[in-house]
């Protein structure tokens, strides 16, 4: 099939960061980073808080460039992480980047509806937006041609739950251990539009699929299908929205660069007149479910030889199949930390550890958040 031009791979990353009192280290707020705004968006849970008044006062002008490779987007985030950790010195409270919190509640917490957008979503799917008290990271890789965009998409599904396994950092909610790795997934997976998506003929094939959501009045706007991976509506990216939010500025950037890396690997499997094999989007559901409940420490399905593997093998592959990529995309050091990872273990894994090594104290939990949150070197 031929495209119209080769993809620039350029990043764009966008994180969601908590807001917390270093006293109760309850949650407080949040800011919501985007790629398309010259600002951070502060977001209050209680208004009324004096916090809040203070917060609101400031505009915090952090915005998020798209980036040529890695080595730029370390350096934009390091940016915007200083600027949110100085703006939290000067007024005292702390930072934590983790898909949950581990204890605050969503019906004191919950998202305020003061912006449209999530008045809308709060009165299309009430309850489940209200407790939606989980934060993200979403990754955009550019793809200018939409039709490469979609043909990636559908290949790329296969390896969300591997990138989930190492993207995860919500292990706990409303004070208890969930027991599973990623319980922003199951609260994001309660919203219509979530999730692993179906495999598209082609871009006219997903752009019938959202004009018939459009004329039928299902969505206002593509931005409303929240798929884990979808060709972005505004953006000529394909945006990765799988990952949980992670402490690690380290574990942040590997975790990209892999994504990155896949990318550039299907698109040159495509270019060579290959591809990589598709599966249902049900199978791979099976893979999503495993990654949620086990995390690292489990094993997926590999459906080619339809048997268990344990995830770290599969990841370990993965990095060697997009060695040949890392050169080009200035990569190689980033995703070396991929191996960092398989052998410390998630966020997830680390916030388990210090919860159990302090007596079940989710007050030690969140101060190591910080801590990590905070080491930007």
């Amino acid at each position: 099939m031929p495209y119209h031009s080769p993809p620039s791979f350029n990043i764009g990353i966008e994180e969601e960061y908590q807001f917390i009192d270093p006293q109760s280290r309850e949650l407080l707020g949040y800011a919501t980073q985007s790629m398309g705004s010259e600002q951070m968006l502060i977001r209050e849970k209680q208004p009324e808080l004096e916090f809040a008044q203070r917060i609101s006062s400031d505009s915090i002008e952090v915005g998020t460039p798209v980036c040529a490779d890695i080595k730029e987007a370390r350096v934009e985030l390091l940016r915007i992480r200083s600027t949110l950790l100085e703006q939290a010195s000067r007024e005292g409270f702390k930072i934590v980047a983790a898909g949950t919190h581990p204890f605050s509640h969503w019906a004191r917490e919950g998202r305020q509806p003061g912006l449209s957008r999530y008045r809308a979503l709060i009165e299309d799917t009430q309850i489940i937006a209200r407790r939606l008290l989980a934060f993200g990271m979403h990754v955009h890789i550019g793809i200018e041609d939409r039709e490469l965009s979609v043909d990636v998409m559908n290949g790329m599904r296969y390896l969300l739950p591997h990138i989930l396994c190492l993207a995860n950092s919500s292990p706990f909610w409303l004070g208890r251990d969930t027991g599973l790795k990623s319980y922003r997934a199951v609260l994001l997976d309660a919203l219509p539009r979530t999730g692993i998506p179906n495999e598209f003929d082609s871009y006219a094939d997903y752009q019938s699929y959202v004009d018939t959501l459009l004329r039928t009045n299902s969505i206002q706007g593509p931005g409303q299908i929240w798929w884990d991976i979808r060709p972005h509506h505004r953006f000529p990216t394909l945006e990765i929205r799988i990952c949980d939010v992670l402490p690690s500025v380290e574990d942040t950037l590997a975790v990209t660069a892999l994504i990155q890396a896949v990318v550039a690997w299907m698109v040159d499997l495509r270019m060579r007149n290959m591809s990589f094999r598709l599966y249902d989007r049900t199978l791979i559901a099976e893979n999503k479910w495993r990654a949620v409940r086990y995390g690292l420490q489990g094993k997926l399905l590999d459906f080619g030889i339809e048997q268990e593997v344990p995830v770290k093998s599969l990841i370990r592959e993965l990095v060697e199949r997009v060695q040949p990529m890392l050169d080009r995309l200035n990569s190689r050091a980033e995703i070396e930390h991929i191996h960092t990872m398989l052998e410390r273990g998630s966020s997830t894994d680390r916030q388990l550890a210090v919860w159990r090594a302090n007596g079940e104290n989710l007050n030690a939990v969140v101060d190591d958040l910080i801590v990590e949150t905070e080491k930007l070197a």
